[in-house]
């Protein structure tokens, strides 16, 4: 079995940062050198990471690769391979694609499509609906990740909106239900004042966005989704929190402790409302992001009020993204910069590096209860991130992956670089070079 040695690396794992070394075995992490110990076996392959943090593999829990049905915005393999370039070596898609994942059948051809075409490590939600909730008994809770639950925006049948379809759903499964929380009925009367305001045909200036799709809405949703959780002992993990006022439903305890956990987004942890000027649409997203509300979030992360950064990577095409606040499509891809986007936030002093580990690597593989991952242990999986400080580089269409070929980052310089990025042992991203024959493992849970 093939031993590689990564040697002189910074290793940031549980806290700590560490010189040393890792010697990857096969699939596995078979050593880890610290205070010039030195391995008893040789190794076939040295890797020199001098001037380099070694990191877990980022687990983003939140993604859109629009695969099957919507692949004219994105695929399993494109998206993919930018969240390979971008150090993160697990995924969990969405369910809201054509068709959506709302049946067994789906789930199933889900993850056989998952199999054959991604690069990184993967699982997918079963999408809840109004009225499938006795498929929820049904299903693996070692292969299926989580119960995507739409209380808010959504496509097609997937707006979860009748009480009593709710508390089935809450009371119908183990598994964690991982909720996008928005009022649709506050939006609704939000949207009908603007529209008296600027014309029925939808015209809407952007930078009423955040006023439509409010904090008000977000914080009922939310609050009615804890509330609901909390009678009927659910697992609840409430996805891209984006306002100040949710933030006072979660607990600051141990993450070993909580039923209830939150993630924020990298869009709302990097981007202002003051970005809409110069960016304009290509920040829209759902929930909004809004005014005054980053210090909070970001704070939220520092405390533990934030469990978990995923980046809601969703993938449009840019003509997708002409119109206003009510046109124009809301998401945007994400993926390949987000870690790197975090590290400069470290560079800036709002986070650590210990803290960017947390939240991305060692927090999911806890909230959904992954087995072997998130992790730099011995015995782990080998999905590990080789990163350089002090790197410039500047995002450009040329280095951009998904398929849709653009971002919110273009021009933006970087100081922080992905060198590697391995998946179970395996060289997936070396130097700007993706291997295309590499194909990543499904994630296992509740083991």
């Amino acid at each position: 079995m093939k031993r590689t040695l990564i040697k002189n690396a910074i290793i940031v794992n549980e806290g700590l940062q560490v010189p040393g070394s890792v010697i990857i075995e096969g699939e596995k992490i078979a050593e880890i050198l610290v205070e010039n110990q030195e391995s008893a076996v040789p190794c076939d392959e040295t890797i020199d990471a001098t001037g380099c943090y070694l990191l877990p593999g980022v687990i983003d829990g939140h993604v859109h690769f629009r695969d099957p049905g919507l692949t004219h915005k994105a695929d399993i393999i494109t998206e993919s391979r930018a969240a390979a370039a971008g150090g993160v070596t697990s995924i969990m898609d969405m369910p809201n694609t054509s068709p959506q994942t709302t049946t067994l059948d789906a789930l199933n051809a889900k993850l056989d499509h998952l199999a054959e075409k991604c690069s990184v490590n993967y699982s997918c939600y079963f999408g809840a609906t109004n009225n499938n909730y006795p498929l929820l008994e049904q299903l693996d809770k070692h292969r299926v990740c989580g119960v995507k639950l739409f209380m808010g925006s959504s496509t097609g049948n997937m707006l979860v909106d009748k009480m009593a379809s709710l508390l089935n759903i809450f009371n119908g499964t183990d598994l964690l239900i991982a909720t996008h929380c928005e009022d649709q009925s506050i939006i609704k009367d939000n949207t009908v004042k603007y529209l008296e305001k600027y014309g029925a045909d939808g015209d809407v200036p952007l930078k009423y966005h955040p006023n439509i799709r409010s904090s008000e809405a977000c914080y009922q949703s939310s609050e009615l989704a804890v509330r609901l959780a909390r009678i009927a002992d659910a697992r609840l993990h409430i996805l891209h929190i984006s306002t100040s006022k949710e933030l006072q439903l979660f607990e600051n305890i141990p993450l070993s402790e909580k039923r209830i956990t939150a993630e924020a987004c990298v869009a709302h942890l990097l981007f202002a409302s003051s970005d809409y000027q110069e960016l304009g649409t290509r920040i829209k997203c759902n929930p909004a992001i809004k005014k005054k509300e980053r210090n909070a979030l970001r704070d939220a992360v520092n405390s533990g009020l934030i469990d978990s950064i995923a980046t809601d990577h969703a993938p449009h095409l840019i003509s997708d993204k002409e119109g206003g606040a009510l046109k124009a499509a809301s998401g945007m891809p994400m993926i390949q910069f987000s870690l790197v986007s975090m590290l400069e936030l470290v560079d800036e002093g709002i986070f650590t590096l210990e803290k960017v580990v947390e939240k991305m690597c060692h927090a999911p593989a806890e909230i959904y209860e992954i087995h072997n991952r998130g992790y730099i242990r011995t015995g782990n999986q080998a999905d590990l991130v080789l990163v350089r400080p002090n790197s410039e580089w500047t995002v450009n269409k040329e280095c951009i992956l998904s398929k849709c070929q653009w971002s919110p980052l273009e021009g933006h310089t970087f100081r922080w670089k992905v060198e590697k990025t391995f998946a179970n042992g395996h060289l997936l991203y070396s130097d700007g070079t993706v291997d295309e024959n590499y194909r990543g493992q499904e994630l296992r849970f509740r083991n």
